[in-house]
């Protein structure tokens, strides 16, 4: 099975070519419109099996799968003492794993902005996260980690290894967090500000059956967006 994250920076609908080329089984998009509102004939079409959350019509997480795939959104909370996180996206897979899709926002937050956003709802939703897959834009990286914050990138990822979830993109490359050779982003597009910020996690199902991951070459994905894609195959 392949399974892919990209955020495409908006209008999927005329960026689509690009990730049917691809050819994955699964593709979780951020940043992309609500097919249900879009009136385009070949996104409408390419979208007959997702899931989509978001903001505005224009601008969401979706969960786009190839019709033979069942997907069934998951009801888990995205509530923090009163204070909805966003964006999070969770589904069963052929009721055998789960996806969680991952858009990390701002959220008008002054303090829980991006990773912040997920550790709350990994603090809601642990207990839910078994045979899985945590996957999308976190906007965040071990670089910009703050020596008085319990929320900070690495505190996440250890809290996820803890509970057998382990990034497999570090493993794949045997790199460690914040030392990435490969970035996910360019700010504003730009060579010389590359970052990664784009994870896919999975638990030990699938760090074991790991076939490959690639990032999408820049010269192929800077035209189209400020992210690349990373695509990961499968033994399943």
């Amino acid at each position: 099975m392949k399974i892919l994250t990209w955020n495409c920076n908006g209008a999927l609908r005329n960026k689509l070519d690009d990730i049917i080329a691809l050819n994955a089984d699964i593709n979780v998009i951020q940043e992309c419109e609500n097919p249900a509102k879009i009136k385009q004939s070949a996104y409408t079409e390419w979208a007959e099996n997702y899931l989509w959350i978001g903001d505005s019509k224009n601008k969401g997480i979706g969960i786009f799968a190839k019709k033979n795939i069942n997907l069934k959104q998951l009801e888990w909370s995205d509530n923090y003492k009163d204070h909805k996180v966003k964006h999070f996206l969770a589904c069963r897979i052929n009721d055998d794993f789960d996806i969680i899709a991952v858009w990390n926002h701002s959220n008008n937050s002054p303090t829980f902005a991006y990773i912040g956003q997920f550790w709350k709802y990994l603090q809601i939703n642990k207990s839910n996260l078994k045979k899985c897959i945590i996957l999308g834009d976190f906007n965040s990286n071990a670089i910009w980690d703050k020596w008085d914050r319990w929320w900070n990138h690495s505190d996440v990822v250890g809290e996820l290894k803890h509970i057998g979830i382990e990034s497999l993109y570090h493993k794949f490359f045997n790199e460690i967090q914040g030392n990435e050779r490969l970035p996910t982003f360019f700010l504003h597009r730009k060579l010389e500000k590359p970052y990664h910020i784009d994870y896919v996690f999975g638990s030990a199902e699938f760090t074991t059956t790991l076939k490959y991951l690639e990032i999408g070459k820049i010269d192929s994905w800077l035209t189209k967006s400020d992210h690349l894609p990373i695509t990961c195959e499968f033994e399943i």
